[in-house]
């Protein structure tokens, strides 16, 4: 894994497949109701931000891992207590979206199925791949792009033709005020999905291009934020904000209205394959970066061997991390945001960067990290 090289347009594809990831499924913004698309394309503007910062640290240290240069910049002891708690941080996360896409299995496709058998099916996928590297998971992200991306327009084809789709209800803009939509930005958006992409500090030492990634990364950001706006406004288009709320799965409730001609409906199941695309990626990408952080950390040679227990693991975490559904959003919702995604995805990384910075001034150029 460690001699990989991907390229920017790689990076291009797998920050889109990964913003758009579980935010399809369980779209965020809702805080702000039928302002929900305005809180993504504000939380969009804060995720360039904090883009910045992740990138930032890296232009500071192209060559070395985020481990290495935390050990400059923090001290070695302290490094590895923050790496391991990343490590941890990196597994719950991929256990919170392999448990959002194994519930939605369940409940539209797989209903007597019990849900470690579903989520376990994920995750073999995913092991496989990041078993293979990074590389590979780069290479099946160009590939399943295109899929994703010609199933996505023949979804809006078919909901524009069905004449579903209703402007009427995304009025009146705002007519809560601005602090609702500020607020949301603040508790979701900006976490989810664009501040997740803090997992790409341990994808950028394998980049070609470091000269590119901040422009790559901005412009990715830029066609996610508006993508997953126009699908918020769609399912707000169609359902109207009072269903989509209480929808478990807004996107598949819309998919489930469209119907052309008496005979082209129940459509659901064949767009499910669009949301496991981006799940199956979003935890690859996850899995990948606690084995390479475990690796790094224990300094074990042969990182791809720990590509099956840490699988493991995450899929244990996604079982015991609730008793239900339920349970697991309102975790997702009021607890992970201030308590776990603010410090891991804000607060460390802008700290480093401050540190960076200072450090940079003190001896005036970039300095290189001791990676022994």
């Amino acid at each position: 894994m460690e001699n990989a090289k991907i390229g920017t347009r790689q990076l291009f594809i797998m920050i889109i497949l990964f913003e758009l990831g579980s935010s399809l499924l369980i779209p965020p913004g809702t805080m702000a109701g039928r302002d929900a698309w305005l809180s993504v394309l504000l939380g969009c503007v804060v995720g360039l931000g904090l883009f910045y910062v992740y990138q930032a640290l890296y232009q500071y240290f192209p060559e070395s891992s985020p481990r290495d240069y935390m050990n400059e910049l923090i001290g070695r002891h302290l490094s590895w207590v923050v790496s391991l708690l990343y490590i941890l941080y990196f597994a719950y996360i991929a256990a919170r979206v392999l448990r959002d896409f194994g519930e939605m299995l369940v409940t539209f496709a797989y209903q007597d199925t019990p849900l470690v058998i579903v989520n376990a099916m994920l995750m073999i996928a995913a092991i496989f791949a990041v078993r293979k590297g990074i590389e590979v998971i780069a290479r099946a992200g160009e590939l399943l792009f295109g899929i994703m991306y010609f199933l996505t327009a023949i979804g809006l084809i078919l909901l524009i033709s069905s004449g579903t789709i209703n402007l009427r209800f995304l009025q009146p803009v705002l007519a809560e005020g601005m602090g609702t939509v500020i607020y949301s930005v603040f508790k979701q958006t900006m976490f989810i999905p664009f501040g997740e992409l803090i997992v790409f500090v341990m994808i950028f030492p394998y980049l070609k291009d470091r000269k590119k990634v901040k422009k790559t990364g901005f412009l990715a950001i830029i066609i996610s934020g508006l993508f997953l706006a126009m699908s918020v406004a769609i399912n707000i288009c169609v359902l109207d904000v009072n269903l989509m709320l209480r929808s478990q799965f807004p996107l598949l409730s819309t998919i489930q209205t469209i119907k052309v001609e008496e005979f082209l409906d129940r459509l659901d199941v064949f767009f499910m394959l669009v949301l496991v695309i981006g799940g199956f990626f979003k935890v690859s990408l996850f899995t990948y970066s606690v084995v390479v952080g475990v690796s790094t950390l224990f300094k074990e040679k042969n990182p791809s061997q720990l590509a099956l227990p840490v699988g493991l693991g995450v899929l244990i975490l996604s079982i015991s991390i609730a008793s239900n559904f339920s349970e697991h959003m309102n975790e997702g919702l009021k607890i992970v945001p201030i308590y776990i995604h603010l410090p891991f995805q804000v607060l460390f990384p802008v700290l480093l960067l401050i540190i960076a910075v200072i450090k940079k001034k003190v001896k005036g150029s970039v300095y290189t990290v001791s990676k022994k």
